[in-house]
């Protein structure tokens, strides 16, 4: 029987989906709103590059060509890239570019019904509900509407674009009290390069935000008007924004991204001697932050500046909020031409932005808003049902309920592929995307509902231990390879993937590891 499967969006995740729902002889059909696929790659700011190095972000069948040679490579690079994986594996007839997703609506069991189901979609199968999805798409071009009837659903529709997360200001003294002119990141990305440079040029711009997007605009900023018009980027909180990956001549990788640094974390679902391990090497789980912390102190001279962060480096890495600085950020602070301004909050006024604590404003003629996305809201909002938009948002103070971060307990024939972030998003997409292939294609069923939601809840309990504060929702940096342990496990694939105790204990992990199954 012909299986259906829409996949909305053309970013990694999509195009991953794409190729191993064919493998499996699935019959897929990408959605992507914008004209080209690549996701958030499409559209960035000129100096953007990649964040990890290459070699941890590939596709574990599809290496980097040699004409890449840089370590962290450009944003045209990573596109080009992108472009040529969906070229070899033929994917691009499956996509339906300039494709915007308006709605998707579920017929099938009532609501009542799918309240009273033990196991997910009422029989633990993925097709096993009687249901099927109504896609409802329009042609970006003629604006013309279709629907699609499909098996199962698979959204792909990221975190990081679309709705902007603008942050909320007293009354009359939002953007609307302000005579200069305010965007968000998002719409400073999808300017041509030129026409970005032109767009600040000349101006005194105001900066909100202390994330990548923030500080490769501020140094875009920079660079167009150097210290006749220095770039202020306003911020809330320090970060570890890591200068390199070798701290003090170690590659991170052997600090955070192997079994052992995993053994010195309370992991989710872990038995009692992994946990009592864990307890007594906690301070060795300290040193390492503190070694890590004091080569970017050292390296980037923060203490120079006052920009020490309070928190550890492991909070920073539990929360997937740290980037890369860019080159020579703090030397242009030391210049004059970018200058840093922390606030707990600010607002507007007619000629620039109100700095809580400070009488005179910060003049401006430009504020670029930095401040995120609405990830949550966006995947909410492409259901029609309520109840499905209730499962989605709520309850706001826990992590959104994906068993395995890929499949909804409580809405049947759906999978989420690449909300939750990691250390490499790309190599943890194409594990998620084979698991999902495996559990399409019968391989394995997922346990009751009761016990997929005590699996979540204890994955929710990991994350606000460690992340603390900065806790986001859908962050497994910390434990990549003990997720991965968990699909493999569910596959049938032995998790442990190196040769030799050694090499499992103290080895980095990374895409290779995972080529074949065994």
């Amino acid at each position: 029987m012909e299986r259906k499967v829409a996949i909305v969006g053309a970013g990694i995740s999509g195009l991953l989906a794409c190729k191993y729902t064919l493998l499996k002889g699935f019959h897929p059909i990408i959605f992507e709103s914008r004209n080209s696929i690549g996701g958030v790659w499409t559209t960035t700011v000129e100096c953007t590059k990649l964040q990890t190095p290459k070699d941890v972000y590939r596709f574990s069948d599809f290496p980097w060509p040699p004409s890449v040679t840089e370590e962290f490579p450009s944003q045209r690079q990573v596109l080009d890239y992108l472009q040529s994986y969906a070229y070899h594996f033929d994917l691009l007839r499956h996509i339906r570019l300039n494709t915007k997703v308006i709605s998707i609506s579920y017929e099938g069991p009532s609501d009542e019904e799918m309240r009273a189901w033990t196991l997910w979609g009422g029989t633990g199968e993925p097709f096993g509900s009687r249901g099927k999805w109504i896609v409802t798409v329009q042609d970006s071009q003629n604006f013309s509407t279709e629907a699609y009837q499909v098996d199962f659903l698979i959204l792909c529709v990221g975190r990081f674009s679309d709705i902007p997360n603008i942050p909320e200001f007293p009354p009359d003294k939002g953007p609307e009290a302000f005579q200069g002119k305010v965007i968000h990141s998002m719409d400073y990305s999808a300017m041509d390069y030129a026409d970005a440079v032109e767009f600040v040029k000349e101006k005194k711009v105001a900066v909100v935000g202390f994330q990548k997007s923030a500080l490769d605009i501020a140094m875009e900023c920079s660079t167009a008007n150097d210290v006749q018009r220095p770039c202020t980027v306003i911020y809330r909180t320090e970060h570890w924004n890591v200068p390199d990956y070798i701290p003090w001549g170690v590659p991170l990788g052997y600090l955070y991204e192997n079994r052992f640094a995993e053994l010195l974390l309370h992991k989710p679902g872990e038995g009692f001697l992994l946990g009592l391990l864990a307890s007594l090497l906690a301070p060795l789980r300290w040193g390492f932050s503190k070694f890590v912390e004091s080569y970017i102190k050292w390296k980037l001279q923060l203490g120079k500046f006052n920009m020490v962060p309070k928190h550890s480096f492991l909070q920073e890495m539990s929360s997937c909020l740290f980037s890369t600085v860019p080159e020579d950020f703090y030397c242009r602070v030391e210049k004059g031409s970018l200058k840093l301004k922390k606030t707990r909050s600010f607002s507007f006024c007619k000629d620039g932005v109100l700095i809580d604590g400070e009488a005179e404003p910060l003049m401006a003629d430009l504020v670029i808003l930095a401040t995120g996305f609405r990830g949550i809201e966006k995947l909410k909002n492409i259901f029609v049902s309520p109840l499905f938009q209730k499962y989605i948002a709520e309850p706001t103070d826990t992590i959104v309920p994906f068993y395995r971060e890929c499949i909804h307990t409580r809405i049947p024939q759906l999978a989420v592929i690449g909300f939750s972030e990691s250390a490499s998003n790309m190599y943890t997409s194409e594990m998620r995307c084979r698991w999902l292939a495996e559990l399409l294609d019968g391989t394995f069923k997922p346990p009751s509902i009761e016990e997929m939601e005590k699996d979540i809840a204890e994955w929710d309990k990991f994350m606000k231990r460690y992340s603390g504060p900065y806790y986001r929702r859908s962050c497994i940096a910390a434990v990549n390879i003990w997720h991965n342990d968990q699909l493999c496990k569910d596959m049938g694939w032995n998790p442990k993937r190196k040769k030799g105790f050694i090499a499992e204990l103290f080895e980095p992990y990374g895409p290779l590891d995972y080529a074949n199954p065994r």
